[in-house]
């Protein structure tokens, strides 16, 4: 995913453990001492950190900052983890991977919260369960999230960013399906990727871009539930219809096809008909499929400068089918930034999700 990975704030601190407090190396003969194992009863720091998925420092640091270290040591020095301890940490992460402050949520897990969690801003997700799975949403029934056109108050987008992000920088599959489902579930499609989702994917990428290779599995790892995501919440494929339907693909030599599947998940949640054929068509293939299908719209991503052809939309674009003297032609969108600079006369590029859903349903409905 490339940080201009766009079809429509700073992204979250070095992972220094989920509190961005600083990391210390581990100490001698300390909670990550192999040897340590052997004594005492409960689990070491290192055991609990790899049952949670977060750095050993991030486990001393809560002890230290927040006062969620365990009720024993082993010789008076030793952290030994009982249950309890660790569940008090369990809730910890549960709270920090909504975006809820490290300190509130600390007094929070201290506490013995519920586990419906703390009251919370209105937009923002719930906590996953101890289990991993979501707890039931309610749902808006008014307000600007969710209706076309509306967004996300900026404190709430950037809280449930926040969330996301520290559920990937984790590696937390289950936190982080529940956080992803949840935005779309109370926004919508075009809301929860233009205000939740595009941002933190940029923002991991400038990460990675500014880290010397570091972070590439979260990247990677963000990705791929981004596009579980949202396959499952796109309906099921809409039979042909006598409007036509619409082509999406990837130009040759690229291969950045999370864009277009956010477009072809939005599409099919208004009942369009979407043809999805993903990354590096073929110019033949390309040219095959819109001569098979006879769509109204074609889609057409370029994710770099590179790879955006003037002379290939133009060319599709010219692309008619039917009995003579009553020929059509496709409407071709050039949509990625790559087309930034290659605009093609005549042929629409939409700057962003919302509009290209616009412009595709005007090419389709007429």
């Amino acid at each position: 995913m490339d940080r201009d990975e766009r079809i429509g704030g700073a992204g979250p601190a070095r992972h220094r453990g989920a509190e961005g407090g600083a990391s210390r190396p581990p100490r001698s003969g300390g909670d990550d001492d192999p040897a340590e194992s052997t004594r005492g009863s409960g689990l070491t720091t290192g055991e609990v950190a790899r049952r949670l998925g977060v750095a050993p420092t991030t486990v001393r640091s809560w002890d230290r900052r927040y006062g969620l270290g365990p009720a024993a040591r082993d010789d008076g020095r030793h952290r030994r983890w009982t249950t309890g301890d660790v569940a008090r940490l369990e809730r910890m992460c549960a709270l920090t991977a909504t975006g809820v402050p490290p300190a509130e949520a600390a007094r929070l897990a201290l506490r013995g919260a519920d586990a419906a969690g703390p009251p919370r801003a209105e937009g923002t997700a719930p906590a996953p369960r101890a289990d991993g799975t979501a707890p039931p949403v309610r749902r808006r029934t008014g307000g600007a999230v969710g209706r076309p056109g509306g967004g996300l108050r900026l404190g709430d987008a950037r809280q449930e960013c926040r969330g996301v992000a520290r559920a990937a920088l984790r590696l937390d599959a289950a936190a982080l399906d529940a956080l992803l489902s949840d935005a779309i579930d109370r926004h919508g499609l075009v809301t929860a990727w233009t205000e939740v989702i595009m941002p933190t994917l940029q923002a991991v990428g400038r990460k990675w871009e500014g880290s010397g290779e570091r972070y590439v599995e979260v990247e990677h790892f963000l990705s791929w539930h981004v596009s579980g995501a949202l396959r499952r919440h796109t309906p099921p494929v809409a039979a042909d219809r006598p409007e036509g339907t619409t082509v999406l693909a990837c130009v040759p030599g690229e291969n950045h096809t999370l864009p277009l599947e956010v477009l072809a998940a939005a599409l099919a949640e208004r009942g369009l008909t979407v043809r999805m054929f993903g990354a590096a068509l073929p110019v033949e293939s390309l040219v095959a499929a819109v001569r098979r299908t006879g769509p109204s719209a074609v889609g057409l991503w370029a994710q770099s400068r590179t790879t955006a052809s003037r002379p290939l939309a133009q060319h599709v674009a010219g692309i008619e089918w039917g009995v003579r003297g009553a020929r059509r032609r496709p409407v071709v969108l050039t949509l990625g930034p790559g087309w930034s600079r290659q605009t093609v006369p005549g042929l629409p590029h939409p700057p962003g999700l919302a509009e290209a859903v616009a412009a595709v349903e005007s090419a389709v409905r007429g």
